[in-house]
């Protein structure tokens, strides 16, 4: 599974720095919060698919680690960010 293109190219919008940023811990978080949440529903219904489960855990770890790197580069841009995908409630 993946996002669709369209969404793709909405969320990097978003979340972008500059006009080609594409590999900014914004963006990639970004990216990976959509991924997360489009695959969370599939586990809700198959509880047995420990395989892509272990997919799922590798892109929430993923993604801890990037907002863990952005919080010690630069803590503005990662409150910002945590409030604009509405993480860490």
């Amino acid at each position: 599974m993946s996002i669709a293109d369209m969404n793709t190219a909405e969320i990097i919008k978003a979340n972008a720095r500059g006009p080609a940023d594409t590999g900014s811990p914004e963006v990639q978080v970004a990216l990976l919060t959509a991924r997360i949440n489009e695959l969370t529903p599939h586990f809700k219904t198959h509880a047995k698919d420990h395989h892509g489960r272990r997919g799922l855990l590798k892109m929430v770890n993923r993604r801890k680690r990037l907002l863990a790197y952005l919080k010690n580069k630069d803590a503005d841009r990662y409150t910002s960010l945590i409030q604009k995908l509405g993480l860490r409630k």
